[in-house]
């Protein structure tokens, strides 16, 4: 991966090449920031860029036997960790190698992607990815070898707050007494979730949105859209190519959240409890990981309606199609509901993270909207 191929990002990029330059390596940084703005890209270029042969004055050369190897993912100082399940006909436990033929096919196509695509690459199902305890021991076999060709090993552990807590106890031991020449990149999109001890014995670079002129001129390369959709998709993205990738609804995950949105909606403005019934027990059935990205993504829709409501277009970032049904259904969403339908879809959330049922949590959530709806 190039510093080039990353969207935006210029002042992190030359800070990371800058630290390279001047030999200020720190062996344990955290990449953390907004889903969809390169923070795995970065931390990609960054690793190739550090075991460059030959390094350009602002990127890797790209052509160097390292840089061959680091382009395919396969370079053998380069390791991963990240969040995996374990399939129901699997007979021992599974690590982050298990799997990284799909990882590696997943980044190549592109560095952008977010969890709930990475589950729908895997058909992890009901499965909820975590970063299992006995990962640590691979981990350890792993940075333990001396490095094979570049100076670093380089261990680029995705999502770091999916970790196991002893497998965080475990880490922390290894970047408080590292191996020599060992780098470990952190990326992660929730800092917060990542225990204290961590957080406070790494760098933490703080990956900001994308600008929006990077987003357009990136948009416009593609040569698929027009001036008109391009400017919407950048305003919809808030920084995030990723956002701007999903705005023509190509997501299956999105089209299904959101009709599943506006059909609760409707059952409970009409008080038909066994339709409410009905959308609970669909969503009973879906996976874990898609059960909590419903509730993220309603919390996101009863945010944006709500700024609707209060006459600040500039301040809405929904697609048309989310406008266009919002501009009917956002008087619905007033100060007077807005912190109580928060509550229900926060506390949704909470409840499936704590291996809630899910058919029951849904039932209960659904019931408080209508009663929030008609009220």
């Amino acid at each position: 991966m190039l510093f080039s191929e990353i969207i935006g990002q210029e002042k992190t990029k030359q800070r990371l090449i800058t630290s390279v330059r001047e030999e200020r390596i720190s062996h344990a940084q955290l990449f953390t920031g907004p889903e969809g703005n390169g923070k795995l890209g970065l931390a990609l270029a960054y690793a190739q860029y550090i075991s460059c042969r030959d390094r350009r004055e602002g990127d890797s050369c790209g052509e160097c036997p390292s840089c061959r190897k680091y382009a395919k993912l396969v370079h053998p100082d380069l390791h991963f960790v990240f969040p995996i399940f374990k399939p129901k006909n699997a007979k021992k436990e599974q690590y982050s190698d298990d799997f990284l033929p799909q990882w590696r096919e997943m980044i190549l196509k592109s560095p952008y992607f977010n969890l709930n695509q990475w589950v729908n690459h895997l058909n992890a199902e009901n499965a909820q990815l975590t970063i299992y305890a006995h990962e640590s021991e691979a981990i350890l076999r792993k940075l333990s070898m001396k490095s094979a060709e570049a100076e670093f090993k380089v261990l680029i552990i995705w999502l770091p707050e999916r970790m196991n807590a002893s497998c965080s106890n475990k880490l922390l031991k290894m970047i408080e007494e590292p191996p020599s020449k060992t780098l470990f990149l952190l990326v992660s999109e929730d800092e917060n979730g990542i225990i204290p001890t961590i957080l406070s014995r790494t760098q933490v670079i703080r990956i900001p949105k994308i600008d929006n002129t990077a987003l357009q001129n990136e948009l416009e390369k593609a040569g698929r859209y027009d001036a008109g959709t391009i400017a919407e998709m950048v305003h919809c993205a808030n920084g995030s190519y990723l956002a701007a990738l999903q705005y023509d609804e190509s997501d299956e995950d999105k089209i299904l959240f959101f009709d599943t949105f506006v059909k609760i909606m409707r059952n409970a403005y009409r008080g038909v409890i066994a339709e409410l019934l009905n959308n609970a027990e669909e969503m009973g059935a879906w996976g874990r990981e898609r059960q909590k990205n419903f509730f993220q993504y309603s919390l996101h829709l009863i945010r944006e309606f709500f700024v609707m409501n209060l006459g600040l277009p500039s301040l809405v970032f929904l697609t048309r199609k989310e406008k266009e049904w919002g501009a009917r259904f956002s008087p619905y969403i007033n100060e007077r509901n807005i912190i109580p339908f928060n509550q229900v879809f926060e506390e949704g959330y909470l409840h499936i993270s704590m291996n809630g049922n899910g058919k029951i949590i849904f039932t209960d959530v659904v019931l408080k909207i209508e009663k929030l709806i008609r009220r």
